[in-house]
C-alpha cells in the first residue's frame, strides 16, 4: 500500500513537471535595414509536453510562405483576387535562407520542407524523443522581410519594421502534429514558450514591444537589445525611426499603441483605455503580462468595419467613442490571442464569441444610447430610417444575416481556411457573439454566460485548450439543457426562422402553434402584448415542425416571436400575430432603401433616370421591396417617362429564391420580367419573359466554380414602322442556357451552350473563354464562339436573326446598348463582346447559317494589350468568308470599360483609312450593381 501511494506521488509530480514544461527559445539576430534582412542564430530548446514518443519535430517557417507566388500564401491572395502579391517585384517579397540546422554536438541534422511546403519544416529525430524529454535544436537562416503591402507587416516605405510571424517557432503537437501554413488569417498555433533575444539594429530604430526591453550595448551606428518573455506565443516587434507609438500605465499594466488617436488629449486616452482594461480584468481575469501593445497594423488587419469605411470627415461617431471602440476591439483580441491557447483551425469560434461578447457588453454598459448610424440617428431625414434606430450592437446580427440572405453562411467550427472571406473576417465571428447573446436571453440570467466565460479563462489561460472544454463548464452551471446551442447552433449551417402558424383563443388562455421551418431544435421566445407592452414571456423549445403552447390570454391584442430581437433569425417578418385585426404587419411607404424593419410590410420608392438616344433622359420612380440585406422574393415597379419620347416607359420584374442544398444544385430561382422602351425613334418594344434558373455550387464554398442552367421564354412585341416595315414585329423564342465558370485572379475558364428555338428559326451556339496569367505577369485570354442554325426560315427579316460578327441585333433584349439600332455616331461604336467578338466592321458582319470565330489578346504593357481576331463566316449561296482583324485594346477595367483601335483587318491598314475615329470601338458599363461585383467578388 505504501508503495503505491510512494508510485502516485510521483506519478502526479510527473504529469505536473510535464503540464508546466516550456519551450525555450534563444534568439540572436542582427537587422540590416539596407538589404532588409534579419541573420539569425537561433536555439530551441523543445519539450514533449505530449503522452506520446515523438520521431520528428516541426516547425513553422512562416516567414518563406512570402517567397514566391506558388506558396499557399500566394495562392490564398490570388483565390482572394488580391493582384499586389501576384504582381510585387521579387524585392518586395520575403524568404528564409536556411545556412544550417544542428544539435548540440554540431551534428548537422537532416530537414526538409514538408511535402515540398514552403513554410513548413520536418526535422526526423535520430533518437525517440519520450515524454517530457527535451530535445535542442540550433538554427541558423536569414530572414529577407516582406512588403507591408501585402499584410500590413514587414517594412514599411518609410523604413520602419512591423514583425510577425519573424522566426521559426515548433508547431503543436496534442496527440498529433498540427502543421499550417500561413494563409494571411493571423491564425498560427504556437504553445507557450520562454523567449531570449538579442538583437542588433541601426542605432537610428527604436523597438517596441510587450516583452521586457533592455539596452546592453550602444554605439555610434548599432545598438544590441535584450528582449526577455516567459509564457509568450507570439513576438511581434516593431522598430521605428520617429517614433508614433505612445504608453502609459492603465490598471497597472503598461499600455503601448500607435493606433490613431484623432488627436484626443492623452488624458481622455488614458482614460479610455484604463476603462476598457479595467472591464476585461473583471469579465475575464487579470492579465498575466506586464504590458499590452497593440498597433495600427493590429487594428486595420481586423478593424471595426463600420468606422473604417468612411472618411474621418463624415464619421459620424465621436472621436472619443470611436477611439475607445478601436482601443477595445484591438485590445480585447490581443488579450485573448496571448492568453487562450486554442487551435485557431477548428476552434477560432470560441474566442470570437467571447471577443464579440465582450464587445456588445461594454458597448451596452458605457454607451447604451449609441446607435448604429452614430450622430446621423438625430438628422432630419436620416432619423425617419428604419437603420437610425438600431442599436450600435446591431451591426453584428445584420453582417451575419447578410451572408446567410447570400446562402453562404457555414458552420461556426468550419475549419478557417475554408471559410469565404466576408465568414473568415466578419460574418463568423459575429455570429459567434450574437450567439452568447441568444444564450444569455434563453437562460434568462445575465450571470451564467459572463460566469462560464470567467471560469473558462482561469481554467485555461496559457494552456492549449479547446470550445469542449469551454461546453463542459456551461453545461456544469446552466440550469437549462444547452446542447442545441453546439450541436446546432456551432456546429451547423442551419438557419433560424420560426412563424406563429396558428391561433386559438380561449376566455382565458391562448393556444399558439409555433412552426419551425428549419431543420434544427434551436429554441425561440414567445411574448404577449398588450398596447406594444410586453405582458408575457414563454420560452418554446424542442421544436420538431410544429408545437404547441399554452399561454395566459391577458387582454393581449399581439403575439410575436423574439419580440426583443435577441435571436439571430434570419426572418423576422413572419414572426408577429395580430389578435384584433386582420393585418399583422401594417403596410409603411418608405423613400430610399432601408433595413428591412420586420413590424412593418414595406415598400420603398426612390426616383430613377435612364438614357437612351431615342427616349432620351427617362424620369421615373422605383417601387420596391428589396431591403440592404437580399429576400428571397423581391420585386420591382418602376414606371417611366421619356422626355425627349413624351412616352409612358417602365419595367417590372419578380424574383423568388428558393434554396434545396448546400452545394451541388443548390438554389433555384423563379422569375419573370417585363419592361417597355423605345428601340428606335418613336418605336416601342414591349417585352416579357418568364425564366427559371438552376444553380450550381462546389462543396468548397471559397470555390469559384459556378453553373446555371437558364430556361425562359422570350416574348417581343415591336411597334410597327411603316417606312421601314419588317416581317416578324412580334416574336416569341424559347431559350436555353447553360453555364459554367471558375473564375479566379490566375485562371479563368468558362463555357455557354444555348439553345433557340422560334417559329421561323431554331439555332445553336456555344462560347468558351479561356484567361491565363502567367508568372511573368504576361496574360494571355482566349474566346472560342461556333455558331449554327438548326433550321431558318427568316429571310424575309434580314439578319435580325443572324449571328453577328462584330455587333448583335439584340432580338432578345439581353444587352444595355445606348443605342440600339444605330449605324452611325459614337453609340454605334459601342460593343459587347458577345457572338462573333470582332472589333472591326467587315463586309461581312452576319451569318444565317454558321459562323466560327477565335478571339485572343495578350498584355504588351500593363493594361495595354495587343489583339487578333479570326474566324469564318458563312451565308446562305455564298462559300466561307475568311474575316480577321487585329490592333490594340486598352483594359482601362477589364470587361467594363476598354477602347479598342484596329490596326489591320480584310479592309486593309485601318489606321491609315479616312474617318479612322469613326471605326474605334469601345465597352462600357454603367450598370450600378454589374460595378459592385467588382469589389465584392473578394469577399464572397
Amino acid at each position: 500500500m505504501k508503495t503505491n501511494k510512494i508510485s502516485h506521488i510521483i506519478l502526479v509530480f510527473f504529469v505536473l513537471n510535464v503540464v508546466s514544461a516550456q519551450h525555450n527559445i534563444t534568439i540572436d539576430g542582427i537587422l540590416d535595414s539596407e538589404a532588409k534582412t534579419i541573420t539569425i542564430d537561433q536555439k530551441i530548446v523543445y519539450t514533449n509536453t505530449s503522452d506520446d514518443t515523438l520521431s520528428e519535430i516541426f516547425l513553422h517557417d512562416w516567414a518563406n510562405s512570402f517567397s514566391s507566388k506558388t506558396t499557399p500564401l500566394g495562392e490564398r491572395f490570388s483565390e482572394d483576387f488580391l493582384k499586389r502579391f501576384y504582381y510585387a517585384k521579387d524585392h518586395e517579397r520575403g524568404a528564409t535562407a536556411i545556412e544550417s540546422i544542428s544539435d548540440t554536438n554540431s551534428n548537422t541534422l537532416f530537414w526538409e520542407r514538408y511535402n515540398d511546403i514552403q513554410d513548413i519544416i520536418k526535422i526526423p529525430l535520430t533518437n525517440k524523443l519520450n515524454p517530457g524529454d527535451q530535445y535542442t535544436i540550433l538554427l541558423k537562416y536569414k530572414v529577407k522581410i516582406p512588403s507591408d503591402k501585402f499584410t500590413r507587416y514587414g517594412y514599411h516605405n518609410n523604413g520602419n519594421y512591423s514583425l510577425r510571424y519573424w522566426h521559426i517557432v515548433p508547431a503543436v503537437y496534442d496527440t498529433k502534429w498540427n502543421i499550417y501554413s500561413n494563409k494571411n488569417l493571423d491564425d498560427q498555433y504556437t504553445n507557450v514558450a520562454n523567449y531570449n533575444i538579442n538583437i542588433s539594429i541601426p542605432s537610428v530604430y527604436n523597438i517596441y514591444t510587450d516583452l521586457q526591453k533592455e539596452t546592453i550595448s550602444e554605439s555610434e551606428n548599432t545598438k544590441l537589445i535584450q528582449l526577455t518573455g516567459k509564457n509568450r506565443n507570439t513576438v511581434e516587434l516593431y522598430l521605428e525611426k520617429q517614433s508614433t507609438f505612445y504608453a502609459f500605465p492603465a490598471n497597472g499594466v503598461q499600455f503601448i499603441s500607435n493606433i490613431e488617436d484623432n488627436d484626443l488629449l492623452p488624458a481622455m486616452k488614458s482614460v479610455a483605455t484604463t476603462r476598457i482594461i479595467k472591464f476585461l480584468e473583471k469579465r475575464l481575469g487579470p492579465y498575466p503580462f506586464e504590458k499590452i501593445l497593440v498597433s495600427e497594423s493590429d487594428y486595420k488587419n481586423n478593424p471595426v468595419y463600420g468606422l473604417n469605411q468612411l472618411p474621418d470627415i463624415l464619421r459620424p461617431f465621436p472621436d472619443g467613442f470611436q477611439y475607445e471602440i478601436k482601443q477595445l476591439k484591438t485590445i480585447t483580441e490581443n488579450y485573448l490571442e496571448k492568453t487562450i491557447l486554442i487551435n485557431p483551425k477548428y476552434d477560432s469560434w470560441i474566442r470570437d464569441a467571447i471577443h464579440i461578447y465582450l464587445m456588445m457588453a461594454y458597448t451596452e454598459q458605457y454607451y447604451p444610447d449609441m446607435k448604429i448610424v452614430g450622430n446621423l440617428s438625430k438628422i432630419i431625414g436620416v432619423r425617419w430610417f428604419h437603420a437610425s434606430e438600431l442599436e450600435f450592437n446591431d451591426q453584428y446580427f445584420l453582417a451575419y444575416k447578410n451572408i446567410a440572405r447570400l446562402f453562404l453562411d457555414q458552420p461556426l467550427n468550419t475549419p478557417n481556411d475554408e471559410l469565404v472571406k466576408f465568414n473568415a473576417n466578419i460574418a463568423n465571428a459575429y455570429k459567434a457573439g450574437v450567439g452568447f447573446k441568444y444564450l444569455e436571453d434563453y437562460l434568462e440570467d445575465d450571470n451564467i454566460v459572463t460566469e462560464s466565460i470567467k471560469t473558462y479563462y482561469d481554467n485555461n489561460k496559457l494552456k492549449l485548450t479547446s470550445s469542449e472544454d469551454y461546453r463542459e463548464i456551461l453545461t456544469s452551471i446552466s440550469p437549462k439543457s444547452v446542447d442545441w446551442f453546439f450541436e446546432d447552433y456551432v456546429s451547423t449551417k442551419e438557419q433560424m426562422d420560426f412563424k406563429i402558424k396558428s391561433v386559438k383563443k380561449g376566455k382565458d388562455s391562448i393556444e399558439v402553434t409555433v412552426k419551425n421551418l428549419q431543420n434544427n431544435s434551436m429554441p425561440v421566445s414567445l411574448y404577449g402584448l398588450r398596447d406594444d407592452t410586453i405582458i408575457s414571456k414563454t420560452w418554446v423549445t424542442n421544436i420538431n415542425g410544429s408545437k404547441k403552447v399554452t399561454i395566459a390570454n391577458d387582454n393581449l391584442d399581439k403575439l410575436a416571436l423574439d419580440y426583443d430581437q435577441n435571436i439571430p433569425e434570419v426572418n423576422r417578418r413572419n414572426n408577429y400575430r395580430n389578435l384584433k385585426w386582420i393585418l399583422n404587419r401594417p403596410i409603411q411607404f418608405r423613400f430610399l432603401q432601408d433595413v428591412e424593419d420586420p413590424k412593418y410590410s414595406q415598400i420603398f420608392f426612390i426616383p430613377e433616370f435612364e438614357f437612351n438616344v431615342y427616349d432620351g433622359f427617362t424620369i421615373g420612380s422605383k417601387f420596391y421591396n428589396k431591403t440592404i440585406i437580399r429576400r428571397q422574393f423581391d420585386y420591382k415597379i418602376t414606371p417611366f417617362y421619356g422626355l425627349k419620347s413624351n412616352k409612358l416607359l417602365g419595367s417590372v420584374s419578380f424574383t423568388y429564391r428558393h434554396q434545396i442544398a448546400d452545394h451541388g444544385l443548390y438554389q433555384i430561382r423563379y422569375g419573370a420580367s417585363g419592361n417597355m422602351f423605345s428601340y428606335a425613334p418613336d418605336l416601342l418594344f414591349k417585352r416579357f419573359s418568364p425564366n427559371i434558373n438552376f444553380f450550381y455550387r462546389s462543396k468548397d464554398l471559397r470555390s469559384n466554380k459556378r453553373q446555371r442552367l437558364s430556361i425562359r421564354s422570350v416574348n417581343v412585341f415591336r411597334d410597327r414602322d411603316e417606312n421601314n416595315p419588317v416581317s416578324t414585329p412580334d416574336y416569341s423564342v424559347f431559350n436555353v442556357r447553360h453555364r459554367y465558370s471558375d473564375f479566379n485572379l490566375t485562371d479563368f475558364k468558362s463555357y455557354l451552350f444555348d439553345y433557340q428555338i422560334a417559329k421561323n428559326f431554331s439555332k445553336i451556339s456555344t462560347t468558351i473563354n479561356y484567361r491565363k496569367l502567367f508568372l511573368n505577369n504576361r496574360q494571355l485570354n482566349l474566346r472560342l464562339f461556333a455558331g449554327a442554325f438548326i433550321f431558318n426560315d427568316t429571310e424575309k427579316d434580314g439578319d435580325f436573326f443572324s449571328f453577328a460578327l462584330d455587333r448583335p441585333t439584340d432580338y432578345l433584349f439581353d444587352y444595355n446598348y445606348l443605342g440600339r439600332s444605330e449605324d452611325t455616331g459614337l453609340t454605334s461604336q459601342q460593343i459587347i463582346i458577345a457572338e462573333g467578338g470582332f472589333k472591326s466592321q467587315l463586309k461581312y458582319p452576319f451569318a444565317n447559317e454558321w459562323i466560327t470565330t477565335f478571339n485572343a489578346n495578350t498584355n504588351i504593357w500593363n493594361w495595354i494589350y495587343a489583339y487578333g481576331d479570326i474566324g469564318l463566316v458563312k451565308n446562305r449561296g455564298i462559300s466561307p468568308k475568311f474575316v480577321y482583324d487585329a490592333g490594340v485594346r486598352l483594359s482601362l477595367v477589364a470587361d467594363y470599360f476598354e477602347v479598342f483601335f484596329p490596326v489591320v483587318s480584310n479592309k486593309g491598314w485601318e489606321i491609315a483609312q479616312p474617318n479612322y475615329d469613326e471605326q474605334i470601338r469601345f465597352i462600357i458599363t454603367l450598370s450600378p450593381e454589374t460595378l459592385i461585383g467588382l469589389f465584392t467578388r473578394e469577399w464572397y
